[in-house]
């Protein structure tokens, strides 16, 4: 038992020692195997790397060119924008100078605007001002006085604020300062003025027609003299007015007459001019009618009691009252009134006369005055528009049966009443009138029964 145990450990270990020669010579084979591989792979290795390296190489270059190329452009556009920007230094500058020696001028002109400028206040304060105006009794001195002391203070104010801007005007300031006293004292007295007015319109309302006009056109009407006639005096003639002194030497009566009633009749007119030439063209319609007009309004002037036109036919007679406003006015019932008023003067001087009250306009009535109209039986014509039509009057004298024609800027042209049983009548043209015997009014003085 003993030599068979002794047997299989021999065998055992002559097992093990072959397998270690055998494990250790195939170490060695692979370990040959391992360093041959190895040569080869870190040659290659070492290949790869000098090719990459190479290549890295290049590519660093051509990003150093590239970035010096870049660092030029950038270079060049700080450069454009630096120029920008010194030339747009220079704009502003040059702006800014500007800016200055305008605002010199305006501290200049301060002095000369600030009159206009004060008279640009809030809308919204002036139309309360005036409601409130509107709502107190007419003609208060106190309230003028308040008026007056409320404009003062924004004068106050004004020249305040001169001295305390930014860039003081002093001078400016202490200008307005002066101002103000004067205006004080001036806006208190306008201020009565026009709360009497107002009130004497309300009493008067054919002032109304007037309050469109220039003062001076007003004097004018007012202060002229009504020559009567008389005396011929060729030297004033009313046509000069219209002609050159040429033409008024020169040209024939009917050639030089007829080119001073065309421009008469295109020269731009006052509201008065028109509102007498109106009165005219419906008193030529009525007379068409058979009615004799007397022209009172323009004749009688401030004195006529309302009454434009005073038309007979008999014992009918139309008291009109022309009113020839713009189309974007309204005719109110006070004027409504007024008619209404003067034709019971009329019928309690002639209470056998068939009085009919009419009221001719280039507008028309406000409801109210419409409904008081009715009520009053006063006949109304509204948008009767002035036409053109043949305004020459040949008129036959009663004195010595002279056959004169006149024209509406000579001086008796308004007394002159047209009768057609006398063979007078209305003609379009100078060579109408000249054609058919009459010849040219002038101007007369004294007295005369024609």
């Amino acid at each position: 038992m003993e030599i068979f145990l002794i047997f299989v450990g021999i065998a055992l270990l002559l097992g093990f020692i072959s397998a270690t020669v055998e494990a250790y010579s195939k170490a060695n084979a692979y370990n040959n195997i391992i360093s041959e591989f190895g040569v080869k792979t870190c040659s290659q290795l070492k290949e790869k790397i000098k090719r990459e390296t190479s290549d890295l190489t290049q590519k660093l270059e051509s990003f150093k060119q590239e970035e010096e190329k870049q660092r030029i452009l950038l270079g060049s556009r700080l450069m454009e924008q630096k120029a920008r920007l010194d030339t747009l230094y220079q704009e502003q500058g040059t702006r800014l100078e500007k800016l200055r020696e305008t605002h010199s001028t305006r501290l200049e002109k301060i002095k000369e605007n600030h009159i206009t400028s004060l008279e640009k206040l809030d809308e919204e304060q002036r139309l309360n001002l005036e409601k409130i105006a509107k709502e107190k009794s007419q003609g208060f001195p106190w309230l003028a006085s308040a008026y007056a002391d409320y404009f003062n203070l924004l004068d106050k104010q004004a020249a305040n604020r001169l001295v305390n801007k930014a860039f003081p005007a002093p001078k400016a300031a202490e200008t307005v300062r002066e101002l103000a006293a004067q205006r004080r004292q001036s806006e208190k007295i306008s201020r009565i003025l026009k709360y009497k007015l107002e009130y004497y319109e309300s009493l008067f309302p054919w002032l109304i027609d007037f309050s469109a006009e220039g003062i001076d056109e007003l004097i004018e009407q007012t202060m002229v003299p009504k020559d009567t006639l008389g005396v011929l005096e060729e030297n004033d003639d009313a046509a000069k007015i219209w002609l050159t002194q040429a033409e008024y030497s020169n040209l024939s009566n009917p050639e030089k007459y007829q080119i001073a009633l065309d421009r008469y009749w295109k020269r731009k007119k006052t509201n008065w001019e028109i509102g007498r030439d109106y009165e005219r063209y419906v008193g030529y319609i009525y007379e068409q009618k058979g009615y004799t007009v007397t022209y009172k309004g323009i004749v009688a002037g401030f004195e006529d009691l309302g009454r434009d036109l005073i038309c007979e036919r008999g014992k009918d007679v139309a008291i009109i009252q022309c009113k020839y406003w713009a189309k974007t006015k309204q005719i109110h019932e006070k004027h409504v009134f007024q008619l209404y008023g003067t034709v019971i003067s009329y019928k309690i001087d002639h209470p056998e006369a068939k009085v009919e009250p009419v009221f001719v306009t280039h507008t028309v009535l406000s409801d109210m005055a419409k409904k008081f109209a009715k009520m009053l039986d006063i006949s109304i014509t509204e948008n009767y528009d002035l036409l053109p039509y043949p305004c020459i009057k040949c008129n036959v004298s009663h004195r010595d049966g002279t056959k004169i024609y006149h024209l509406p800027f000579d001086q008796q042209y308004d007394r002159t009443t047209i009768e057609e049983e006398r063979n007078e009548t209305y003609v379009d043209t100078v060579k109408e009138a000249e054609e058919i015997g009459f010849r040219r009014a002038y101007r007369w003085r004294g007295q005369s029964n024609q």
